[in-house]
């Protein structure tokens, strides 16, 4: 019974230790852009039911947690990214024919904010406080 006891404890600190080990690292992005007034709906509407493949390529590419909020002309936007490469995995989204007809539908009811920088479409924003 000993030996058996001993045994199991030795199970359960290896599997403790696998868990830990398997825990994803998770980088939070942010990023805000305006919504041009007469496309709100519009937007809102293409968000309510997405094209077919558009949350599995997100998903894909290791983004998880992915939320848009709307306020006073302003679209802000959070995630997780749990992958090992961002570039790698944004650039791999924007290959996808999916993704690009999602963005044609898109785009057209956005535009960048004052301060966002040369080629940037949705601005990053710093993050000032978190709690887990």
């Amino acid at each position: 019974m000993r030996n058996t006891r001993i045994w199991i404890t030795g199970l359960l600190i290896i599997t403790l230790q696998a868990c830990i080990q398997e825990q994803e690292e998770v980088v939070r992005y942010a990023s805000v852009i305006r919504v041009k007034p007469e496309k709100l709906e519009a937007y809102k509407a293409l968000h309510a039911n997405p094209l077919p493949g558009v949350n599995e390529m997100i998903k894909k590419c290791n983004i998880r947690n992915y939320s848009i909020y709307y306020r006073d002309g302003y679209l802000f936007s959070y995630l997780e990214y749990t992958g090992k490469d961002f570039k790698k995995d944004m650039e791999k989204m924007a290959r996808d024919p999916v993704s690009q007809a999602w963005w044609k539908l898109t785009d057209p009811c956005q535009e960048p904010v004052e301060s966002a920088g040369k080629g940037e479409w949705w601005a990053p924003m710093e993050e000032v406080y978190h709690l887990d």
